[in-house]
């Protein structure tokens, strides 16, 4: 029977690379090295820490100012602060979804979830997206509301406190750049918080169009069309998403160009049943299976290709079968068509 080699390579930070070779006449010899940090257990960086902080900071930060928000939008009769406010909130819950998703992320995995659960943060990515664009569906209709019943706005009232949110939206965006710029979800509390600023900028405009002109229902058409610039801008991060929940390829990598550079190697023939997907919204794993006619290619040789697809791609999980290619035991997922 043929041998079969797994290469799996974990994370840059130190996961265990492992080779398997197993022979189906029932002789299995397994070398396994668990010394690998983050193979059982997460050690938290400087910038796990760091990146925790920040997503406390801009929570706390939000929640007060939801608070301010709707006290003066009471005082004021600002329909556009409450339903700033209420948008607010939102993005407070997505935040905080955000933050519980990460740390999920970094708990070990069991023999049920042998991936842990880092799919969380994907999950939380998705949340973050679908509370967006509900949100801003709420700023639109209220917006839609006003127009068929206006009311008088403290146009200064609503100026300044709107001019405070963009502040404290702008100070919680960058606190949130902090760290990987790959991950989906940290990009997606970022686009919370500047969305934020960018629909307090709005409203802070439309109340000085407001003590300018004296008409009110200014105020609701350049919320409206805040809004409609938001959802544009969040749906490209609903679409990904989608995306990953679904198992497809990470935006950020080319499948083809993978493909291309497996099939390059010297010793690999072949290459099929090559799956790209996303583990979480910072890692990547692949699988693929490499037909060598001239022999296993050896532990080195393995490494080498886990650390390039680690390199090149962004791929820190790379599980790699060896196939032989002899003669009448062709693998049944040789077709691209074969799942």
């Amino acid at each position: 029977m043929i041998p079969h080699s797994h290469s799996g390579h974990g994370q840059q930070d130190g996961h265990a690379c492992h080779d398997h070779d197993h022979d189906h006449d029932h002789d299995h010899d397994h070398d396994h090295d668990h010394g690998g940090p983050g193979h059982h257990h997460h050690h938290y960086s400087p910038e796990d820490i760091e990146g925790n902080r920040m997503f406390v900071v801009a929570i706390l930060l939000n929640l007060m100012f939801v608070v301010v928000e709707i006290v003066f939008g009471i005082r004021a009769s600002s329909l556009s602060l409450l339903a700033d406010a209420g948008h607010n909130f939102g993005d407070v819950l997505g935040l905080i979804a955000s933050w519980v998703a990460m740390w999920m992320m970094r708990r070990s995995p069991t023999p049920r979830f042998t991936y842990g659960l880092r799919s969380t943060t994907i999950l939380a990515a998705l949340a973050n997206a679908m509370l967006l664009m509900v949100a801003v569906g709420g700023v639109g209709w209220e917006a839609i509301l006003r127009f068929s019943a206006p009311r008088p706005v403290d146009g200064e009232v609503t100026m300044v406190v709107a001019l405070a949110g963009v502040a404290v939206n702008l100070v919680s965006a960058v606190f949130l750049l902090r760290g990987d710029q790959h991950d989906l979800n940290r990009k997606s509390a970022f686009l919370h918080m500047a969305s934020d600023a960018v629909v307090s900028l709005g409203v802070a405009f439309g109340g000085w169009l407001v003590i300018r002109t004296g008409l009110s229902w200014l105020d609701p058409l350049v919320s409206l069309l805040v809004a409609a610039l938001i959802l544009v801008g969040t749906w490209g991060l609903f679409r990904e998403s989608v995306k990953l929940v679904l198992q497809g390829v990470p935006a950020t990598i080319d499948p083809l160009a993978v493909r291309h550079y497996l099939e390059q190697l010297g010793q690999v023939a072949a290459v099929h049943d090559l799956h790209v997907w996303a583990m979480s919204t910072s890692e990547n794993a692949l699988t693929a299976h490499l037909v060598t006619p001239g022999g296993h290619p050896g532990d080195v040789f393995l490494n080498h290709v886990a650390d390039e697809l680690a390199e090149r791609f962004h791929i820190q999980h790379a599980t790699l079968q060896i196939e032989l290619g002899n003669a009448g035991a062709s693998c049944r997922l040789a077709s691209d068509h074969v799942v």
